[in-house]
């Protein structure tokens, strides 16, 4: 439990620093852009988090187990698993730029109802792979358990690529807004390599060879398992966002993303440590036993802080709303209370969730991650019929509560005869 606060601390000023970016991020949106520029923003959002998802998928959970698992003091028995994901990713990216590339047209009438936004996605499909040289580097931070200079990078990367987004909203209104929001993870990549540049296990020889095939495959179900996460939540937020604006329109829809972007960026604090620890700490254990004993060691730390942190949201949200928005995104203050509930659901249905990731149980993960977002977005869709915007949060909750139900069967009836004893 020790060990868990510890990395939970220690990654908290990471995430309240980033909290503290996005926040500013927020404001200077919510002054220049109001609520409609919000609703274009989490458009964009959304799709730079599929593509980045997509190209990243062979490198972030992949990398973090074999790295934990096989580093020794040594980084030779972690270079074919480098090379196998490496390998992966340049398959990625010759695929992937050139579909997005010439798709950019028909993607932005999809997400703006206009092709004026085309270049976007060129950028960011330009961009990927840069941006995937940051998900690499955090990645082997991650699976060698260096959490000092993991947070210390992330901070120097949150300070520089934030005072240029800032600056390209200010400079550039909604064209900077979004660019700043296309390039962001590009920024951060290039910082990340700037800084470790010189870091023993970026050495060549441990990237570049012959690629064992037997570890080329096994990073196969990582990626399925990557690629359905990356696409699933994403896609569904997307064809809800545009339920919202067909029945609510875009200033109700910027609303309802203002308190999504705070929730997201409260739980980054739980999420960051449950990938930078728990992670690492599931793909270790070896019996359903020790299992057991981590989520509820994890869990008697993680549930109380989101608890607590949900609870103080609640009570000052007319405050925060007004610290971090403008007095035109006030109608949010109504939307919290089902948000919330559901954040809290949701970090207890991924304390069973990520064991299905350390495991590489791909089957199963995947299925949950497909259902679950059907299940959002077929509810989302009937409950803003009846309930406006509130019934995206209600799809939300819902949705959460079947992950949660889910996720607990699995762990308990099928991990323990696939990979345990």
């Amino acid at each position: 439990m020790k060990k868990i606060l510890s990395v939970t601390t220690f990654t908290g000023m990471l995430t309240l620093l980033r909290m503290a970016a996005g926040f500013l991020m927020a404001k200077v949106i919510a002054i220049y852009l109001g609520p409609t520029g919000m609703a274009m923003l989490g458009q964009v959002q959304n799709i730079v988090a599929i593509l980045n998802g997509l190209i990243t998928a062979p490198v972030s959970p992949a990398l973090i187990r074999y790295t934990a698992e096989n580093f020794d003091g040594s980084y030779l028995k972690c270079s074919p698993w480098w090379r196998a994901s490496l390998g992966w990713v340049l398959i990625f990216i010759l695929i992937l730029i050139p579909i997005f590339y010439l798709l950019s047209d028909i993607l932005s009438l999809w997400l703006f109802g206009s092709e004026q936004y085309s270049y976007l996605i060129k950028i960011i499909a330009l961009c990927l792979p840069i941006s995937v040289v940051g998900i690499i580097i955090n990645a082997i931070n991650n699976g060698l358990q260096r959490y000092k200079k993991y947070v210390i990078l992330g901070m120097i990367s949150v300070i520089i690529s934030t005072s240029v987004m800032v600056l390209l909203v200010i400079y550039k209104n909604v064209d900077g807004a979004l660019l700043a929001i296309s390039i962001q993870n590009a920024i951060i990549g290039f910082i990340l390599l700037m800084l470790s540049i010189n870091e023993p296990w970026l050495k060549f020889k441990y990237w570049i060879g012959k690629i064992d095939k037997t570890d080329f495959l096994s990073i196969l179900r990582y990626i399925l398992m990557a690629l359905t996460s990356a696409l699933a939540l994403p896609t569904a937020l997307l064809l809800l966002r545009n339920t919202l604006i067909a029945n609510v329109g875009w200033d109700i829809t910027g609303q309802w993303q203002a308190v999504w972007k705070i929730s997201d960026a409260y739980l980054a604090v739980m999420t960051l440590a449950l990938s930078t620890y728990y992670l690492p700490i599931l793909s270790k254990t070896n019996t359903l036993k020790e299992l057991k004993h981590e989520i509820k060691s994890v869990a008697k730390v993680i549930i109380p802080i989101t608890i607590i942190l949900s609870s103080i949201i609640y009570i000052f949200r007319e405050f925060i709303i007004r610290l971090l928005f403008t007095d035109t995104f006030n109608e949010a203050e109504s939307l919290f209370l089902l948000q919330l509930i559901g954040d809290n659901i949701k970090i207890v249905a991924w304390l069973y969730a990520y064991p299905l990731i350390a495991y590489g149980i791909a089957k199963w993960y995947i299925i949950a991650e497909i259902v679950f977002a059907i299940i959002f977005v077929c509810l989302g869709h009937f409950f803003v019929l009846y309930y406006g915007v509130d019934g995206a949060n209600l799809a939300y909750l819902c949705a959460y509560i079947f992950y949660l139900i889910f996720t607990f069967i699995l762990v308990n009836k099928v991990i323990p005869y696939s990979k345990l004893r």
